[in-house]
């Protein structure tokens, strides 16, 4: 249980980086957007260069910071049952659905998304827009982003059947977003 435990933590450790690269990310793409935009009324200046680096960013905000989002025990979750558990109860439902659903559907996407992200590397694919940036780099966040979050998903696993074992003690509480 050590190794899936240090498994886990290495997991973490990635997908906390990678969350942290995508915070920074949401403040530098309103920087640019703002930017782009004086720049554009002031100086009658623009390139879709600057446009697109938004949608890069965005993307990488979304496909990374899904990972992490679920390791901070954030995401969205069916409720119904969940609140009505004991924090045993929990663990079991988080590690069902982790092995059962969120696992091999997160790998099926990576795998399905594979061959886009491929294609348009082999012929360095560009964007149709004068100034575009090339486009295969923010392809390849479609299964890297799904190979994070069923990375995640392991280690979320993991976590559940060592405090399920009582070898660790998580702090899984989940609390209720306001309606």
């Amino acid at each position: 249980m050590r190794a899936l435990l240090r498994l886990s933590h290495g997991i973490d450790w990635v997908n906390d980086g990678l969350g942290r690269i995508a915070n920074f990310l949401v403040l530098l793409c309103c920087m640019i957007s703002a930017g782009n935009a004086m720049i554009r009324y002031a100086f009658d200046y623009s390139s879709n260069g600057w446009l697109e680096i938004q949608w890069y960013m965005f993307a990488f905000v979304v496909m990374c910071g899904a990972s992490y989002t679920f390791k901070r025990n954030e995401h969205v979750r069916v409720e119904i049952f969940y609140l009505y558990l004991t924090e045993r109860g929990q663990h079991w439902l988080d590690l069902i659905g982790a092995l059962v659903f969120l696992i091999p559907v997160a790998l099926l996407l990576a795998v399905l998304a594979w061959p886009f992200f491929m294609q348009s590397f082999a012929v360095n694919e560009f964007s149709p827009n004068a100034g575009g940036l090339v486009r295969w780099p923010v392809k390849f966040l479609l299964p890297a982003g799904f190979f994070l979050l069923a990375m995640q998903g392991v280690s979320e696993a993991i976590k559940r059947a060592a405090a399920l074992k009582g070898y660790v003690i998580i702090d899984a509480r989940y609390e209720r977003p306001m309606q």
